[in-house]
């Protein structure tokens, strides 16, 4: 399957319009070539590619509409890393992983305070679109902890640090129901102030093994832990 990004509206599409360039100018399709279009929320349209000079658009054939979510739904809050690099690459797994939604959180230890949103973004559409993904990941901005916290359900809500003289629970023990969110802290990890507080909102610590993690592996672990539940 071509698939593409853009907009669907009343049995309508419109192709984002980089998606066009990409189509004329790099992947160089023809008048007619089938393609599909999605809209990120659950809709794909299937049909025929209609060339008309530089503009590329869709003769719809067949429309799906509503189609499932990938579940369960796993929402990941996480501190962006000082090379972006790292923090891209975590989105691009998680995405293709089947991750609904990603909060960039900045804790005391958060050593990259600004991100480019937007680059993220595409770069999540990007990885949908590879992975065949109909409901694209919900990428949130950066936001203050404590901040996060207040907005937290606590009994699906968990934790992973490496302060190991605190109680945690195995991984194997949370059962992820039908939505969990997960904080990955930043390269210094949490502060013990900061574990302190979500413990107090009731938010349970988690290992994630004997081995410490980087925060995007551990990132991309938990995303995984939670793909082999589907």
């Amino acid at each position: 399957m071509k698939l593409f990004y853009g907009i669907i509206e009343n049995g309508n599409v419109v192709i984002a319009e980089e998606e066009q360039q990409h189509i004329v100018k790099v992947l160089r399709l023809q008048d007619g070539d089938q393609i599909s279009v999605t809209d990120g929320a659950g809709q794909v349209a299937h049909g025929r590619l209609n060339l008309e000079g530089k503009k590329a658009g869709l003769s719809v054939e067949k429309l799906e509409e509503n189609l499932p979510r990938f579940s369960p739904q796993l929402h990941i809050a996480i501190a962006p890393t000082k090379n972006i690099d790292r923090i891209e690459f975590f989105i691009e797994k998680a995405t293709e992983l089947g991750i609904s939604e990603i909060t960039l959180i900045n804790t005391e230890q958060t050593e990259r305070k600004n991100v480019n949103l937007e680059k993220l973004r595409k770069q999540s559409v990007s990885a949908s679109k590879q992975s065949q993904r109909f409901h694209f990941p919900r990428i949130n901005e950066l936001t203050k902890f404590l901040d996060f916290i207040k907005t937290l359900d606590s009994e699906r809500t968990f934790v992973a640090h490496c302060n190991e003289k605190l109680q945690r629970i195995d991984l194997n023990e949370i059962n992820p129901g039908e939505k969990i969110t997960f904080l990955i802290g930043p390269e210094g990890d949490f502060s013990e102030k900061e574990i302190e507080l979500l413990a107090e909102h009731g938010v349970k610590a988690v290992s994630l093994g004997n081995q410490r993690l980087r925060t995007e592996t551990a990132g991309v672990f938990v995303a995984a832990w939670n793909y082999l539940k589907f």
